[in-house]
């Protein structure tokens, strides 16, 4: 399996486990809490017909990658993007973050600049400021995220299995736009997370990106569900749209948090027509004429 060292932790080295299908244009997905690179299931086999090369990650601490007790935090998380666009010598790519994915998104932009970065999507993410203070009046209560790790740290299977019910609107759309498998499923993938990385990716949700998200300057999406409880839309999506020039807000009806799932008819529709055709789609097309 293909890995990528990014640092050490005492003797051993931090990796990231990553896959890297197909050949065009680029297309660095990034995934959300508490998942990995698989959640991208829905997403990978459609862009890679549409002509894309798909580099999917696990962050640190989730899926296959190394679970070290350190670096959970988004300049950290920034430098292990980097590495991975290093490694994989990524030139003209696009950059795709889920969830905690999108302040990977806004803080590789403004940290590293954008240069080599062909476009970025955000769905459901975090940026560009979740916590409510006195100059963010339609944040999430601090005490929320208290509560969040409170309920990690005396269960953090128990609260896997009530944060997923959340994720994915289950009330609304179990046996109809997800089964109990794949619940299941996204339930043992978190339970296989380390359970450090379960903890300190909490406080990184409120992380405050409003410096990094007006550095964007590449084409932008930014997809989210109406219905998000976990990351509301207008303390996120909408503000996120507003503070990149020339941002589209594409806002998915009765859409959940994990709208890359149920609604992934409308996500990639979304995607391939803002990504368009890929290098080897358009040299198919140029041979055949």
């Amino acid at each position: 399996m293909p890995y990528v060292t990014v640092g050490k932790e005492n003797s051993g080295d931090i990796q990231l486990y990553y896959e890297d299908h197909g050949s065009g244009d680029p297309v660095v997905l990034i995934h959300g809490y508490p998942l990995s690179g698989a959640s991208w299931e829905k997403q990978v086999p459609v862009l890679l017909e549409a002509g894309h090369r798909v580099i999917t990650y696990d962050r640190r601490g989730f899926g296959k990658s190394s679970q070290p007790t350190t670096g959970y935090n988004y300049n950290t998380f920034a430098e292990d993007l980097h590495k991975v666009v290093i490694r994989l010598k990524l030139k003209n790519f696009a950059l795709v973050g889920f969830s905690m994915g999108g302040g990977e998104v806004a803080r590789y932009i403004g940290k590293y600049g954008s240069k080599g970065v062909s476009k970025a999507v955000i769905i459901g993410g975090i940026p560009p400021y979740l916590l409510k203070t006195n100059d963010n009046a339609d944040g999430v209560d601090g005490s929320v995220f208290e509560g969040i790790q409170k309920a990690i740290t005396a269960d953090r299977y128990a609260f896997f299995t009530e944060f997923f019910k959340n994720f994915f609107n289950a009330d609304v759309f179990l046996g109809k736009r997800i089964s109990e498998q794949v619940v299941e499923a996204s339930w043992n993938v978190a339970a296989s997370a380390s359970a450090t990385a379960s903890l300190a990716g909490v406080p990184t949700w409120h992380e405050d990106f409003r410096k990094d998200v007006p550095r964007i300057n590449v084409p932008t999406l930014i997809i989210h569900g109406d219905a998000d409880r976990i990351v509301p839309i207008k303390a996120s999506g909408e503000k996120t749209a507003k503070l990149v020039t020339g941002a589209r807000l594409a806002a998915i009806k009765d859409g959940p948090h994990a709208v890359n799932w149920t609604h992934a008819d409308e996500v990639n529709a979304e995607l391939v027509n803002f990504l368009g055709k890929g290098a080897a789609k358009r040299a198919s097309a140029r041979s055949s004429r």
